[in-house]
This record gives C-alpha cells, sequence and structure tokens, in this order.
C-alpha cells in the first residue's frame, strides 16, 4: 500500500510530492503563550494572543482541510558516499571491555564518604566561626545565635546574640548539623564528576556560588540578619569546609557502578542463572 502510494506521488521527471512546510503552528503556540502571559502582565497581552490563536488555528486548519496542501520536491537517485577522515573510532580504554555504552561516572563514592566529608567540614565551620565571635564581639555564642536568629526573632540587640542561650544553641547544632551533612553528601555525588580538581570545585568554585546565592536570597528574605553577617568572613568559612569536605570525601575509596550489571541483579530478583554470574562477578573484583 504505501509502495503504491509512492509511486503515484513520484512524478515522471524524478519528483515526490511532500507536506507543504507551515508556521501557522509556531503562530499559534505563541498566541497561547501571549495569552497565559497576559494573565500577570497586561490585558492587551492577553488580547493580542487570543487574536494570533485564532489566526494561528485558522491558517493551520486551511492547510489541511478540505485537502492537504503539497510542495514537489526534486528527488536525486545518485548514491551519496559517507566517508570520514578517520581511520578508527576512538574509544575510552577504561570502558573498552564493556559490551555495553558506559555512563561516566564509572565509579562513584560511597554515602559514607560524603558523611565523612560533612562532618569534618562542619568542626572546621564551626571553629572559624566561633573565632570571628571573639575576635569581633568577644564572645563564643556570637556566631552560634546568629545561626538561630531565624527561629527566635526575639534575638535583636548585639547584647542578646553575645550572651548564651541553651534553645539557640540546640537550635543552632541542628541546623549547622544537618545543613553539613546534606552538603557533603552533595560533594560526594559531584566530585566523581570531576575527578581532576576536586578542590577547585569543592574549595572555592561551590561555596563561592552557594554564600552569593545565600546573600542574595538573604538581603530579600531577612534584610535585619544580613547586616548583621559578616559576609567576608562567611566565605572564609564556607572555604575552609569545601577544602576539608573535599579532601576528606576524595579520599575515600570509590566503589564501581552497576550499570553494566543486568536489571535482574540490580533490582535484587533471584533469577535463575543471574546470582550465579552475580556471584562470578564478584570473585572476579576480588
Amino acid at each position: 500500500m504505501v509502495s503504491e502510494l509512492m509511486e503515484t506521488r513520484v512524478g515522471t521527471r524524478g519528483t515526490i510530492e511532500l507536506p507543504a512546510p507551515t508556521a501557522w503552528p509556531l503562530v499559534a503556540a505563541f498566541g497561547i503563550a501571549l495569552l497565559f502571559a497576559g494573565l500577570v502582565t497586561a490585558a492587551y497581552v492577553s488580547v493580542l494572543g487570543a487574536l494570533l490563536t485564532v489566526i494561528g488555528w485558522v491558517g493551520w486548519f486551511c492547510d489541511v482541510l478540505p485537502h492537504e496542501k503539497h510542495e514537489t520536491v526534486p528527488v536525486s537517485a545518485a548514491v551519496i558516499p559517507i566517508i570520514t577522515t578517520r581511520k578508527e573510532v576512538a574509544r575510552v580504554d577504561l570502558i573498552t571491555k564493556d559490551p555495553n555504552r558506559a555512563r561516566l561516572p564509572l565509579e562513584i563514592y560511597p554515602i559514607s564518604a560524603g558523611v565523612k566529608g560533612g562532618l569534618a567540614g562542619s568542626v572546621v565551620m564551626a571553629v572559624l566561626a566561633v573565632i570571628y565571635g571573639i575576635v569581633a564581639y568577644h564572645s563564643v555564642w556570637y556566631p552560634i545565635n546568629i545561626l538561630a536568629t531565624g527561629f527566635f526573632p526575639t534575638l535583636r540587640t548585639t547584647e542578646e546574640i553575645s550572651a548564651f542561650h541553651l534553645d539557640a544553641l540546640a537550635v543552632a547544632c541542628i541546623v549547622h548539623l544537618v545543613t553539613s551533612l546534606l552538603v557533603g553528601l552533595l560533594y560526594g555525588a559531584m566530585l566523581p564528576m570531576f575527578p581532576r580538581r576536586p578542590i577547585l570545585l569543592g574549595g572555592l568554585i561551590a561555596p563561592i556560588l552557594w554564600s552569593g546565592l545565600l546573600h542574595s536570597a538573604l538581603e530579600f528574605l531577612n534584610p535585619a540578619l544580613s547586616d548583621r553577617i559578616n559576609w567576608a568572613w562567611f566565605v572564609v568559612t564556607q572555604i575552609g569546609f569545601g577544602v576539608v569536605a573535599g579532601i576528606v570525601v576524595s579520599r575515600q575509596e570509590r566503589v564501581r557502578t552497576w550499570q553494566h550489571v543486568p536489571f535482574a541483579i540490580r533490582a535484587g530478583v533471584e533469577a535463575p542463572g543471574a546470582m550465579d554470574e552475580k556471584s562470578s562477578e564478584e570473585g572476579g573484583r576480588r
């Protein structure tokens, strides 16, 4: 049926009829976008969008109803040779033994590596923050209470923030520990993707990026708290965290991913023969 249809559309002079190109679907889509954009901007934008939508639909329907529009395209019977200047296909040496295409990275850090890196970085960051509190305000509790001021709006003056508060200390410790563990896990997931410069990514680029993001967010959410933070010293503490966490994570032993292992084994299905294959692979690795 298809061959007969092609024969009827191919002309005697080496031409073929194909559906004619049309821009009306793009006009209709643009009109729908303007129609919804006007809900948050101005009414005339929605009016323009509705007009373009109707015009796009009418033009689109006219291209297919009552008969589809076609155009005549010449057909070349010559066979185009496919050549390449390369003598052979370039392959990665690490994955030549695997029959399937690899998804990098081939090895990742375990979850324990991210936990260790987060805990080590949290200690360094806490020490640097306490040093700043002692030098600038002669108080160990100032940086700790600053971390918890979002939960205790009554802490407003410098004297109140510099004093000891047990509830603020407990909240600050929880926030600091949870945040450090989450960032440590993020390091464990990111560093295998940048194996050549782990300290550059973890100790410099990432801390500067999230410090700038936090600075911009606090200026909008809590300007009073943003004014009390010494952002230059904050960046120093973040870099200290990143360097230590990056070193600890990068020194942990990596584990090979199971991307080339059959799905039944990865899913834990006890299929006949699959578990024997898994056991032989684990024995070979040892």
